[in-house]
């Protein structure tokens, strides 16, 4: 039977259901490498590489990113020579390209068919770079975010065949790797992001929210604007004041994420409460910091008005279980999002940047919750169809990489003509 390799430096990453399933096929041998565990999920055999070195200070700015890809790279090889000279040779490897794990593969396993998993790919146009209108891509900008991509190039070039979560993120690259590229979503459990569950939530702070009432959520693994945590903050004081039985829960790290920190140091949610806090009642914000993920699908179940902004970058997970528990969607009118979200058919999308509008709709969605009901469930419905678990993106996910397997050409592939541009 099968051997296969999932290599992913927050292991299990993407692959938390696609691996413990190839695991449990009879015989099979499947061993997940990474750099540091993250709810490693039973069956497969988990294995760590060290942490590798991150690039030199004269090295070329361009370059670090770079640089310590190939030390990662590195890093990953060695940890395949040692596990080749057990006897270990996987028939596949799934990998993720975008930190220098996939480049050596094909060097140390040149038989092994790949199906890697293709994100994001850099452009300094019509994504997250520039953006903001305040943002200048000037062509010293430009040029690094084009050698960004230096990395995954230099990986997919030796890949059988890819994956994308969304139409969108397949059409940033480049015509020959979207050609063998498919869209499968990773998906979404429907019997654990459900409206079913207790109605009650305690929040870190000792405060308990309920599903009646006004409660309005903004949900980011980091607050920052790539997420639009600050269009969000400068809408909070008209909605808080307009509405004055409401409460904002607000989850989400202080820590960098995809883009910039503030230029003194500080976090966006300290710049930001200093822009907008004297005109905030502090005892109706709830800054919960990250919390369990049963507490985040239970906050999705109560919640009357959901927020979910982002740049064009990479659709949340959050974002579909939010939708699965029936949470009214209030987001940007952005891709990926708008693939998954339409505008007045299964959850509202406003302009990123007009924080006006978002307070405008978030007032609306608090004061009329059987208004938007029909909304939210369209949601769900939305994610059962497209995004369900079980049902249709885990078995897509195995016929896909059976496929690769086998040698033939990827399940699910979109012709070029029927790309997006």
């Amino acid at each position: 039977m099968v051997q296969a390799l999932f290599i992913h430096q927050n292991f299990p990453g993407q692959y938390r259901h696609l691996a413990p399933a190839i695991a449990q096929r009879k015989g099979a041998r499947v061993i997940g490498l990474g750099e540091r565990p993250n709810a490693v999920p039973p069956g497969p055999q988990h294995l760590r590489y060290p942490t590798p070195e991150g690039a030199g200070e004269k090295t070329h700015r361009y370059l670090r990113p770079v640089e310590a890809a190939v030390r990662r790279g590195q890093a990953v090889a060695r940890a395949l020579i040692t596990l080749k000279q057990k006897g270990f040779v996987p028939d596949i490897i799934c990998c993720h390209p975008g930190w220098g794990e996939a480049l050596y593969l094909r060097d140390v396993f040149p038989d092994a068919k790949q199906l890697q998993y293709c994100e994001y790919f850099y452009r300094p146009a019509e994504g997250d770079i520039g953006f903001d209108p305040a943002q200048e891509v000037t062509l010293d900008e430009a040029a690094r975010v084009r050698t960004l991509n230096m990395t995954q190039l230099a990986s997919l070039e030796a890949t059988d065949w890819g994956v994308s979560p969304t139409l969108w993120q397949r059409s940033r690259y480049p015509a020959g790797i979207r050609a063998r590229t498919s869209v499968v979503h990773e998906g979404v459990d429907a019997a654990f992001a459900t409206p079913d569950g207790p109605g009650t939530v305690k929040l870190p702070d000792g405060h308990t929210v309920t599903r009646g009432d006004e409660i309005l959520t903004f949900v980011s693994r980091n607050l920052e604007p790539y997420r639009g945590f600050d269009v969000f903050m400068r809408a909070l004081p008209e909605i808080l004041a307009r509405r004055p039985q409401a409460h904002a829960v607000i989850v989400g790290g202080e820590e960098r994420g995809y883009g910039r920190m503030p230029a003194d140091g500080r976090s966006w949610k300290a710049l930001m409460l200093e822009e907008v806090g004297a005109k905030l009642d502090m005892a109706r914000v709830h800054f919960t910091g990250r919390i369990p993920h049963e507490g985040l699908v239970a906050l999705f179940r109560i919640t009357r008005a959901h927020i979910y902004y982002t740049y064009p970058f990479v659709l949340s997970w959050s974002l579909v279980e939010a939708m699965g528990c029936e949470a009214p969607i209030i987001g940007s009118d952005t891709a990926p999002l708008a693939e998954v979200v339409r505008d007045g058919e299964n959850g509202i999308l406003l302009p990123f940047f007009d924080h006006a509008r978002l307070a405008d709709a978030v007032v609306d969605a608090l004061a009329n919750p059987d208004r938007h009901m029909p909304l939210r469930k369209a949601a769900r419905r939305t994610m059962l169809e497209r995004f369900d678990l079980h049902g249709i993106c885990l078995p897509k996910q195995v016929a896909l990489f059976d496929a690769v397997l086998e040698g033939r050409p990827g399940t699910d592939a979109i012709p070029e003509s029927e790309d997006m541009p």
